[in-house]
């Protein structure tokens, strides 16, 4: 029998990760051919989150858990989880029930038609109108500028073949974009669409400032056109400012009584160019944070606790 690995990541998720763990185990007694194993990662929750996984990894030894020291962030825990799943198949579900259970076994259909990579993609969302367009609209420069082939309006969602996750094994990145991972394996892929239900209990875990650093990490991580644009746009303002200065140096020298210089120019033109500036000098700090974190290369998450592994402690 073909070992599916669940991986779920949470974090303050006590309202929904038994619902989902029963979703989830409803799913697998559908499909009697396949054994499951379901990885809960949790992100040292404060609230009774671990309590309750704890509860059904005493009654259900398919429910593995491995608790972090500390809160390491929603890009390194879920890798963290994805890359200790020892299934046949491996698949990403969120804690939130905003991307359906019951998908698991039409990706399991795709997957034993011999795509290494099955693929949730929303077609449309009950969430707030405006950040499902502003999604789709960043999904979609992001498509534009990258050099690889990345898919739009999916987080990570889907199923993942064993292959598959044996390259991601050696890429060993320790701030991975694995939206960005998944093009650049390149494995063929299956893409089946659905509509995100609306989050019923709890909070998102998302701000302003997670979004803004997926979006940068998306960016640096995996297009050089904003340093190309930067390089382009300099060139552009230069030869302006040099055809600015030479007719306003002509026209000084034919009317040099009636031609006033002003200081309206000076500022304007002082002010974009300083905008400018520092616009580029910020995105070029990005391209050097992320050379920064890569030459670190600290762990992806330290673990406080393993539960239902073949041993109870953190791996060496």
């Amino acid at each position: 029998m073909k070992l599916i690995s669940i991986v779920t990541p949470t974090y303050n998720e006590e309202e929904n990760v038994r619902d989902l763990y029963e979703q989830t185990k409803k799913v697998f007694e559908g499909l009697p051919a396949y054994r499951y194993e379901h990885i809960f990662i949790d992100n040292a929750s404060k609230d009774a989150t671990v309590t309750i996984l704890k509860e059904i990894a005493a009654q259900d030894p398919n429910v593995k858990i491995i608790v972090n020291s500390r809160n390491f962030g929603q890009i390194r825990s879920p890798m963290h989880g994805l890359l200790q799943a020892s299934g046949d198949a491996v698949a990403l579900l969120l804690a939130d029930l905003q991307d359906p259970p019951a998908m698991i076994a039409d990706f399991i259909g795709k997957w034993e038609q011999g795509f290494k990579v099955v693929l949730g993609v929303k077609i449309g969302s009950q969430e707030s109108w405006l950040l499902f367009r502003v999604r789709r609209f960043y999904y979609a420069l992001l498509y534009m500028i990258s050099g690889t082939e990345l898919t739009k309006n999916n987080a990570g969602f889907g199923l993942y073949d064993r292959a598959f996750m044996n390259v991601l094994r050696e890429m060993k990145d320790p701030y991975p974009y694995f939206r960005g991972q998944i093009a650049e394996i390149g494995f063929e892929r299956a893409e089946i669409p659905y509509h995100q239900p609306q989050r019923k209990r709890g909070l998102t875990k998302n701000n302003f400032f997670t979004l803004f650093d997926f979006a940068l990490q998306g960016i640096t991580s995996y297009s050089k056109i904003p340093l190309r644009i930067a390089t382009i746009l300099g060139m552009i303002f230069s030869a302006l400012g040099l055809l600015i200065a030479l007719g306003y140096l002509i026209g000084k020298l034919v009317f040099w009584n009636n031609f006033p210089t002003g200081i309206a120019p000076l500022v304007i033109g002082g002010f974009t160019f300083l905008s400018l500036q520092l616009f580029f000098i910020g995105m070029l700090g990005e391209y050097i944070a992320a050379i920064h974190t890569q030459v670190l290369r600290r762990p992806l998450v330290v673990e406080r606790e393993r539960i239902n592994f073949d041993t109870s402690s953190p791996p060496a």
